[in-house]
């Protein structure tokens, strides 16, 4: 079998994850498919922590330390789309952290 990273980057999620079929590939353009499985892959980032709350993460990081690193990259990246969509976030003030 041929090692290739097309195979594993691009072909087997797109037919897995996003459920194109092998002729639907061979006729999309190869930076297209690579923006689909980039955008799935954001995606993935942006929704992996939803419904967590910092107290869950902090529980789940006492078995995998890994965990606080990977939340710290899903805040940083759900901030980041919600300034490019314009969502407003709530912002903390220091005294209301030094309260709770």
């Amino acid at each position: 079998m041929i090692e290739s990273p097309d195979a594993v980057y691009l072909i087997i999620p797109a037919m897995k994850e996003l459920g194109m079929s092998w002729s639907e590939i061979k006729q999309t353009p190869r930076e297209e498919i690579m923006g689909l499985v980039a955008a799935l892959n954001q995606y993935e980032v942006l929704h992996a922590y939803d419904g967590y709350t910092s107290d869950d993460i902090n529980n789940m990081a006492k078995n995998n330390p890994n965990i606080r690193s990977d939340y710290t990259k899903y805040l940083e990246t759900k901030a980041r789309y919600e300034d490019r969509a314009n969502i407003k976030r709530k912002k903390q003030s220091f005294e209301s952290l030094l309260q709770d």
